[in-house]
C-alpha cells in the first residue's frame, strides 16, 4: 500500500510539473509577440499534443532571432566591400516599371543594383553540373562553394574530388554546408576534404546542448563563386537526385550562372556567412577583382534570414506582385503563403493579371504538401490558373512578372523560407532573360495538368478535412 501511495505521489508530482512547464511555455510563446496565427498554432500543439508538443517546441519553437549571428557593424563592413569600388558606384537608373521595387530592396538590405551581367539558365541537372565542374577546373585563385545539402553520393564524391584537386594546386577552396541539410553525409566525407587542404565549415553545427535554437534556422542558400568572376545560384543542391531523378520521375529544378559585376553580390553573401560561421574576416581585393561588363542584365542579389527585422525576400516578392500588370508565372515546390502573399496573388488575378501557379503533383515532404493543397481552393476561386507538374518532382523556384522581371534563387514560397531560413534570390530586370524564363515555364506546362475548380471539389471529404487540419499548423511548417 505504501509503495502504491509513493507511486501515486510521483505521478501527481510529474503531472504538476508537466502542467507548470506547459503553461510556462505557453506564456513564453504569447509574450514573444509573434504572429498571432503562429502563436495560436503553438498553443494548439501544446494543448492537443501535451508531451509531443513540448518536445517539438524544444527543438523547433524557440525564437532566437534576436540573437544575432553577425553584428550590424560587421555586416555593413562586409557589404561595403562589394559596392565600395568606383566601377560599382556608378549611378544606374532602375527600370521605370520597377523603380519602387529596386528602391525597397536597396533600403531594406542595401542590395545594390548591379549592371553589366550575363545570366544563363539551367533546368537540367546534368547540364548544370557539367558547366559547374568545367568552371571549377578553370579556377585560378579561389573557389567559394556553399550548399544546403551536400551528400557523399556519386555527384558529391565527384565534387569533392574536384575541390581536393584544386586545393592541391594551391587554389584557396572554402566550403560551407548546412549541418542539418547535409546530415545524411558521413562526417568523414568532409573531414577527408579538410585533410587535403579544403577549408570546410558547417553552418550552425548542431550539438545536443544547443539543439533548440539551431535546428529551426537553416542556411538554405546554394552559392558558388569562382575567382570572384563567375557565380552560380539557384535551387540545386549537391546530390544524385538532380541528375538521376527519383522513383516516380525526374527532379526538375532551376539554377543560373552569373558572369559580370553582380558576382560581387554572391561573393558578399558567401563571405558574410563565412564570417558568421568561422569568425574569419575576408575582404581583400583578391575576392573582389575588377569586373568587366558581361551583359546587359540589371540585377539585385537579395538575402534574407531570421536575424533581421524585415523579411526582405518576402517583401520584395509582395512589391513585385503588386506592381504586375500583365502576367505572373510562379513555380514553387511548396506553396504555404503568408496571408499578405496569398491576398496579393488573389488581388493580382482579380484585377486581370494572368496569374499561373505551377506545383508538383507529388512531393518529397508529406505535411508541407498537404498544407500546400489546402491553399489551392483559395487561388482557384480568384481565377488563378493552377498547374500540377506530372513528370516528377518540381523543385524549381522561379517567378516571371510581365516581360521585364525574373526572380529565382533558393527561396520557396512558404513561411519557412520567408521567416526561418537563410535564403538568397536574384531579382533580374531584363526582357531577354524574362523571355528565357518564360520558355522554361511554358516547356514545363507541356508536362503539367491544368486544374479545374470542378475537379478540385470532387475530392473526398476526408482529404479536405485532412488538409484543413494540417493548415492550422502551416505557420510552423
Amino acid at each position: 500500500m505504501e509503495q502504491m501511495d509513493a507511486t501515486d505521489n510521483l505521478i501527481l508530482i510529474f503531472q504538476i510539473l508537466y502542467v507548470a512547464t506547459a503553461l510556462g511555455t505557453m506564456i513564453v510563446v504569447i509574450s514573444e509577440n509573434r504572429n498571432p496565427l503562429k502563436t495560436i498554432s503553438w498553443v494548439l500543439i501544446l494543448l492537443l499534443l501535451p508531451l509531443v508538443g513540448l518536445i517539438i517546441y524544444y527543438f523547433f519553437g524557440e525564437d532566437n532571432r534576436k540573437q544575432r549571428l553577425i553584428s550590424h557593424k560587421m555586416y555593413k563592413k562586409l557589404n561595403r566591400r562589394s559596392i565600395g569600388r568606383r566601377e560599382l558606384l556608378e549611378v544606374l537608373s532602375p527600370p521605370p516599371r520597377h523603380k519602387s521595387l529596386v528602391s525597397l530592396l536597396n533600403r531594406l538590405k542595401g542590395a545594390p543594383l548591379y549592371g553589366g551581367s550575363s545570366v544563363t539558365f539551367y533546368s537540367d541537372g546534368l547540364e548544370k553540373f557539367n558547366v559547374l565542374f568545367e568552371a571549377l577546373e578553370q579556377a585560378k585563385k579561389h573557389i567559394h562553394i556553399q550548399y544546403y545539402i551536400f551528400l557523399d553520393d556519386d555527384i558529391g564524391s565527384k565534387t569533392r574530388d574536384v575541390l581536393v584537386r584544386k586545393a592541391a594546386e594551391g587554389i584557396e577552396v572554402r566550403l560551407i554546408y548546412d549541418d542539418v541539410g547535409s546530415w545524411k553525409a558521413k562526417r568523414g566525407f568532409f573531414k577527408e576534404m579538410e585533410s587535403h587542404g579544403v577549408e570546410v565549415q558547417p553552418f550552425l553545427k548542431v550539438a545536443f546542448k544547443l539543439l533548440t535554437s539551431r535546428v529551426n534556422y537553416r542556411n538554405h542558400r546554394k552559392i558558388v563563386v569562382i575567382d570572384g568572376k563567375i557565380g552560380f545560384v539557384g535551387g540545386m543542391n549537391i546530390a544524385d537526385r538532380y541528375i538521376k531523378g527519383i522513383k516516380w520521375g525526374i527532379w526538375r529544378d532551376s539554377h543560373i550562372k552569373i558572369e559580370g559585376k553582380a558576382v560581387a553580390g554572391l561573393q558578399t553573401s558567401f563571405l558574410i556567412d563565412w564570417y558568421s560561421s568561422r569568425k574569419e574576416f575576408l575582404a581583400s581585393d583578391t575576392y573582389y577583382p575588377p569586373l568587366e561588363n558581361k551583359g546587359d542584365n540589371l540585377m539585385q542579389l537579395v538575402t534574407s534570414g531570421p536575424v533581421g527585422q524585415f523579411k526582405d525576400i518576402h517583401l520584395g516578392i509582395l512589391q513585385a506582385i503588386s506592381n504586375a500588370e500583365e502576367c505572373i508565372y510562379i513555380q514553387t515546390p511548396y506553396f504555404v503563403p503568408t496571408d499578405p502573399l496569398l491576398l496579393a496573388i488573389q488581388m493580382a488575378s482579380m484585377r486581370g493579371v494572368d496569374v499561373r501557379l505551377m506545383l508538383p503533383r507529388h512531393s518529397d515532404t508529406t505535411f508541407v504538401h498537404i498544407a500546400s493543397m489546402s491553399y489551392i481552393k483559395d487561388v482557384l476561386n480568384a481565377k488563378v490558373s493552377v498547374f500540377f507538374f506530372e513528370a516528377g518532382f518540381l523543385h524549381s523556384k522561379l517567378m516571371v512578372i510581365d516581360n521585364s522581371l525574373t526572380i529565382t534563387g533558393s527561396a520557396n514560397m512558404d513561411v519557412r523560407s520567408f521567416e526561418h531560413n537563410f535564403e538568397i534570390d536574384a531579382f533580374i530586370y531584363n526582357e531577354e532573360t524574362c523571355s528565357k524564363a518564360k520558355e522554361i515555364f511554358f516547356k514545363d506546362m507541356e508536362q503539367s495538368t491544368l486544374l479545374s475548380v470542378e475537379e478540385w471539389e470532387k475530392r473526398s471529404r476526408f482529404e479536405k478535412f485532412k488538409e484543413s487540419v494540417i493548415r492550422l499548423f502551416s505557420p510552423l511548417l
